[in-house]
Protein backbone atom coordinates (compact mmCIF):
# COMPACT_ATOMS: atom_id res chain seq x y z
CA UNK A 1 0.00 0.00 0.00
CA UNK A 2 2.72 2.06 0.69
CA UNK A 3 4.86 1.53 -2.73
CA UNK A 4 1.60 2.56 -4.66
CA UNK A 5 1.23 5.65 -2.57
CA UNK A 6 4.74 6.26 -3.44
CA UNK A 7 4.08 5.19 -7.09
CA UNK A 8 1.06 7.43 -7.07
CA UNK A 9 3.16 10.85 -5.69
CA UNK A 10 5.89 10.21 -8.42
CA UNK A 11 3.55 10.39 -11.03
CA UNK A 12 2.07 13.34 -10.01
CA UNK A 13 5.08 15.07 -9.62
CA UNK A 14 6.30 14.15 -13.04
CA UNK A 15 2.95 15.19 -14.63
CA UNK A 16 3.14 18.93 -12.95
CA UNK A 17 6.45 19.05 -14.56
CA UNK A 18 5.21 18.66 -17.73
CA UNK A 19 1.91 20.27 -17.35
CA UNK A 20 4.71 23.53 -16.60
CA UNK A 21 6.60 22.69 -19.99
CA UNK A 22 3.96 22.40 -22.03
CA UNK A 23 4.42 18.42 -22.80
CA UNK A 24 0.79 17.54 -23.27
CA UNK A 25 1.14 14.06 -24.43
CA UNK A 26 3.29 12.94 -21.23
CA UNK A 27 1.62 14.59 -19.08
CA UNK A 28 -2.01 12.84 -20.44
CA UNK A 29 0.29 9.95 -19.85
CA UNK A 30 1.23 10.45 -16.58
CA UNK A 31 -2.46 11.21 -15.62
CA UNK A 32 -3.22 7.71 -16.74
CA UNK A 33 -0.77 6.35 -14.83
CA UNK A 34 -2.24 8.06 -11.75
CA UNK A 35 -5.48 7.42 -12.64
CA UNK A 36 -3.95 3.31 -12.26
CA UNK A 37 -2.89 3.85 -9.43
CA UNK A 38 -5.42 5.85 -7.34
CA UNK A 39 -7.65 2.51 -8.33
CA UNK A 40 -5.41 0.23 -6.88
CA UNK A 41 -4.89 1.97 -3.61
CA UNK A 42 -8.66 2.83 -3.22
CA UNK A 43 -9.03 -1.47 -4.07
CA UNK A 44 -6.45 -2.46 -1.15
Amino acid sequence: MNELIKFYDKAKERATNHMRKGQLNAYYKDLTEMHHYKRLIEAA
